[in-house]
């Protein structure tokens, strides 16, 4: 409930600056921040070879754990970033990136070094499962970000705007973490630890880095390939369309692993967990993927200097049925994590990674910015593998979780599309009463057809 609060708190801060900043800033300034932001996101992946979650996911921590974890992080991300400056002229003509996405580049390198620091007291708080106290710093961390990013952008800092709000956004949250999980860094390796944790943390890196690889190494790729105005476009459609599974799916994966670690020995709890999972995700996000699928347009058409991302509405589809279908499977990749099940996760992420970059490029060379979508949905659809494997470890039920909640959504949806039809023009009015006919649609159907009490449910698993 913790991150929740946290993700609807950070989405609607988020949905207000990004509304600025999309209104403000060109779809090419927009571009090269995701270009950035993807390059660090991809050395990020190579700080701690899966010490980290080594810690979360180890019974008990000794001392020698936690400081060869932190040593060794250090040690790592300290190389990275000597890499980095070393190779800022090499991206900057590889990229042609101007001299504003220079400095956000160092920015963002400075930011991935204070990041580091907040590892290990973070690790002690995921442990405890205290995530409300984790909350309370990405809150904090968020409003400076995007209120900094909002009002930098209005005042005409451009590129500058993200460059300055990501500074302060890593200083802050330092300050916050260590006032909420104090530790005094110990320096120092204890190679029979680091062995341990190795054992754990390489097949769960890897397979982490096969995820970076195959997520923002591919838009490093097209930010080459189509160019940055091209890239803002599927960045636009991707953020926008995926902005539920990140919102839900991700906090519930976050708890799965640290939560499924303790129940490791427990699979009766470990199967519950998993068709809770199911119920409660599909019971959430189907119908706001549906509904969000259905009002886009009419945003797009309404909001100030929004017209031109329509060329992204296609896009948009897309992602957003390929979100939907991923909702279903992903997160029992993290389920299989917390059970010690590297090596299964690994192989998945192999398989995934391969299929990204065999249909990307061929795809991207017929279909322009089309061709990536097309790929991830593809991509998507094979993540239904991760499912039926978790089915079989623990005689998981699939289809009765789902059932309900998707037939309800898709009932609302083909009712909405039909009012869509009616109203030719837009307006803030039609999209409210679109929003509140359609929650009133999927009540009904859920709460009178099919006999289900959300609240009363949620109640009686809180008490459990």
């Amino acid at each position: 409930m913790s991150l929740f609060f946290q993700s609807g708190y950070s989405a609607v801060l988020g949905f207000t600056a990004n509304l600025i900043l999309t209104i403000l800033l060109s779809p090419s300034i927009f571009g090269i921040y995701i270009t950035v932001l993807s390059l660090i996101s991809f050395l990020n992946y190579f700080s701690d070879v899966g010490l980290a979650a080594s810690l979360i996911q180890k019974r008990d921590l000794s001392n020698d754990d936690i400081k060869t974890t932190f040593t060794v992080q250090q040690v790592l991300i300290l190389s990275i970033i000597a890499i980095g400056f070393a190779s800022t002229s090499f991206i900057q003509k590889f990229y042609n990136l101007p001299a504003d996405g220079i400095y956000l580049y160092w920015a963002l390198l400075f930011s991935f070094f204070i990041s580091s620091l907040k590892t290990i007291p973070s690790v002690f708080l995921e442990r405890k499962i205290e995530f409300q106290k984790i909350v309370l710093v990405q809150i904090v961390e968020n409003s400076v970000f995007y209120t900094a990013v909002s009002i930098f952008a209005i005042l005409g800092y451009g590129l500058f705007s993200f460059t300055y709000s990501v500074i302060l956004r890593s200083l802050i949250g330092l300050i916050m973490i260590y006032s909420l999980s104090f530790w005094i860094p110990k320096i120092g390796i204890s190679f029979k630890s680091l062995k341990k944790l190795l054992t754990f943390g390489l097949p769960f890196q890897a397979s982490s880095f096969l995820a970076l690889f195959k997520d923002d190494m591919i838009i490093l790729y097209l930010g080459k390939v189509l160019g940055f105005e091209g890239l803002g476009l599927i960045g636009f459609a991707k953020k926008w369309a995926e902005a539920p599974i990140r919102i839900i799916m991700d906090n519930i994966s976050r708890v799965i692993f640290p939560l499924i670690a303790k129940a490791q020995n427990n699979l009766n709890k470990v199967k519950n967990y998993a068709e809770k999972i199911l119920y409660y995700q599909t019971l959430v996000i189907a119908p706001i993927i549906i509904g969000m699928i259905l009002i886009m347009p009419r945003l797009i058409d309404i909001i100030p200097k929004y017209q031109k991302w329509h060329a992204s509405l296609p896009l948009f589809y897309i992602f957003a049925f390929s979100s939907l279908i991923v909702s279903f499977s992903a997160p029992f990749m993290n389920l299989l994590n917390g059970l010690g099940k590297v090596k299964i996760t690994f192989s998945f992420m192999i398989f995934f990674t391969v299929l990204t970059w065999v249909l990307t490029p061929w795809l991207t060379s017929i279909y322009s910015y089309f061709g990536f979508p097309i790929s991830h949905i593809i991509v998507s659809s094979f993540y239904i593998l991760v499912l039926y494997k978790t089915k079989s470890m623990f005689n998981l039920s699939v289809i009765k979780p789902i059932f309900a909640p998707l037939l309800s959504a898709i009932i609302m949806g083909i009712i909405l599309f039909s009012f869509d039809k009616t109203f030719v023009f837009s307006s803030w009015s039609i999209i409210f009463f679109e929003i509140l006919t359609g929650a009133l649609i999927y009540f009904i159907l859920i709460r009178y057809i099919f006999k289900i009490r959300i609240f009363n449910e949620l109640k009686t698993a809180y008490d459990k």
